[in-house]
């Protein structure tokens, strides 16, 4: 059972107190008095704690808008009307600007945001001699980053507001200072100082070092390079990105860094947490002196009903075809023509992403998974999600009934992604064939991925190779290496920002509604408007706050 972390004993609040009460004899807990919030440990401690002051209508995990709103999965949960909102965005239809829940994840973040400058503000204050200043600096730049990396992915326009800006003049910097680029190098230059003062590894797990901060920034060039003007359209890739995308992930490579033995470790409890694959977690724990514990509200829904609630986030039957095989390569253009089936030979993977009928849960054999764990088969068919999940039989399984939480790690970003992201950046510059050893590592590591999984008797899969199974040009090399992306990564909450990025999310979303629109009924009718739906409206509760001197973005209005 994993205990509470250091860096996460601020929670949910930072009060200051000016001379207003001396009717409260005993101090509150979770609140910092007027000298604690001059300690720049525990301000830092706070800008960490944010990273699990999420909730499941308010997830930092982005599953509704990564993984939801992709063709990876369907929303789950007891129907179209249960939680609505992101029925609007698996469907992209009737999406306005006053949603609740996109008001509140825009809010969190920019809570996050200011949590971190004011860390730096006491930190800039300090005298240089202060133990560690410019590693504390640079971590609190790191969680800036890795928050306005989210809001950037979410909403593209966003007001950057660092230390230096004061908190009663944050309603006057708009969101469109900046264009697309230089809010991009802004956020690559807290990776920046993270790479170039943090230290190669961390005694308390949990906080960033240098490799983190490199795969972050790595990441950052990678979006950049994607270049899109006022409307969403990439309008190019940018080569010296591409570059810098190349450099940091070389660093990372350099490290000690790098792949599971088995890609199921990534995704299991206890010793597996923190493991050689994963370079940034949120920490999570139990048994921490709060009623619960800190455990992971952004996923908890899509435990099925059989061991809790609420049944959400679906896998589709788009991707669960995606990991059939032929002659142990991806099926590309031909994977959705039929459904999965057992008679099918299948990428080891599915069994580790995907909970299927008749099969094991979370590797327990005597946990069989059926339909009759699904809430709502007819509408949302009868795949659940595994690996966020854990087997109820551990002790890191938290009854909040009605909901069942877990504290199991959720890591931000780890080996393999990192892996990926300069086969991409080798095969947009020209390199692909610097790709491929890349690209199977990753398969072949999905391979021997079958320690856990006995009970599938389908599992095929093979490295590609030139001249023999395929032709490796550009053109193939980028469809390889997307397909990989799907699988490697599917149902952690990026499948939706790849599309985006790449400018293929009309084109990918609206054939994916057109073919399921024949399997869920709900979809007929679905249809995504390029140049609109490639990302979030601007909250109008936060345009009114600004005065009307924020823009919304295109397609949904003028202010």
């Amino acid at each position: 059972m994993k205990t509470y972390k250091t860096i996460f004993t601020i929670c949910t609040a930072i009060v200051l107190f000016s001379g207003c009460a001396d009717f409260l004899e005993e101090k509150p807990n979770a609140i910092l008095n007027e000298e604690e919030v001059q300690d720049p440990d525990k301000m830092l401690n706070a800008v960490y704690s944010s990273l699990g002051n999420d909730h499941y209508d308010v997830p930092f995990s982005l599953w509704p808008y990564g993984t939801v709103r992709s063709d990876d999965a369907y929303k789950g949960g007891s129907g179209e009307q249960d939680i609505q909102v992101f029925h609007f965005f698996e469907t992209s239809s009737n999406i306005t600007t006053d949603f609740s829940e996109v008001d509140k994840l825009w809010f969190q973040c920019y809570i996050a945001v200011s949590r971190a400058n004011s860390a730096l503000k006491i930190l800039h204050s300090l005298d240089s001699d202060y133990p560690a200043k410019e590693e504390r600096i640079a971590e609190a730049r790191f969680l800036r980053g890795h928050f306005y990396f989210m809001l950037k992915i979410l909403f593209k326009n966003i007001p950057y507001i660092d230390e230096t800006v004061p908190v009663e003049d944050y309603g006057t910097i708009s969101n469109v200072a900046l264009n697309n680029d230089e809010l991009w190098q802004k956020i690559a230059d807290d990776f920046q100082y993270g790479v170039e003062h943090l230290p190669p590894s961390q005694v308390e797990k949990g906080r960033a070092d240098k490799y983190a901060a490199a795969a972050y920034l790595a990441k950052t060039y990678l979006y950049k390079a994607y270049r899109q003007g006022d409307k969403n359209s990439v309008t190019e890739i940018n080569a010296a990105d591409l570059q810098k995308t190349i450099q940091n992930t070389e660093l990372v490579i350099a490290s000690s860094y790098r792949l599971e033995d088995d890609f199921a470790f990534n995704f299991l409890p206890g010793d597996y947490e923190n493991g050689v694959e994963s370079l940034f977690a949120v920490q999570f724990s139990k048994d921490d002196g709060t009623k619960f514990g800190r455990v992971n509200f952004s996923d908890l829904l899509s435990v099925p009903m059989k061991l809790g609630c609420c049944d959400f986030l679906k896998p589709s039957q788009s991707l669960v075809n995606a990991f059939r095989t032929q002659n142990g390569l991806p099926m590309f253009d031909d994977y959705n023509n039929a459904d999965y089936s057992a008679s099918d030979k299948a990428d080891p993977r599915l069994f580790h992403t995907v909970a299927i009928p008749g099969l094991p849960y979370k590797y327990n054999t005597a946990l069989i998974y059926e339909e009759d764990w699904n809430r709502n088969p007819a509408t949302y068919s009868v795949y659940a999600s595994l690996k966020e999940n854990v087997d109820p039989e551990c002790d890191c399984f938290v009854p909040m009934v009605p909901f069942y939480a877990n504290t199991k790690n959720r890591i931000l970003i780890r080996y393999a992604d990192v892996l990926l992201m300069r086969a991409e950046a080798l095969i947009e510059s020209g390199r692909f064939a610097d790709a491929l050893p890349l690209i199977n590592q990753i398969r072949n590591r999905a391979k021997v991925s079958t320690g856990l999984i006995g009970f599938a008797g389908n599992t095929e899969i093979q490295p590609y190779t030139d001249g023999v199974n395929c032709t490796w040009n550009q053109d193939f090399a980028r469809k390889a290496l997307r397909w990989e992306r799907r699988l490697e990564l599917a149902m952690e909450g990026g499948r939706f920002f790849d599309l985006v990025r790449w400018g293929i999310s009309e084109q990918t979303m609206n054939e994916y509604y057109d073919v399921e629109q024949n399997r869920r009924y709900y979809y007929s009718g679905a249809f995504f408007v390029k140049n609109k739906h490639e990302y979030l409206p601007v909250p109008e509760q936060q345009i009114k706050f600004s005065k009307y001197l924020y823009k919304q973005n295109p397609g949904y209005g003028e202010n």
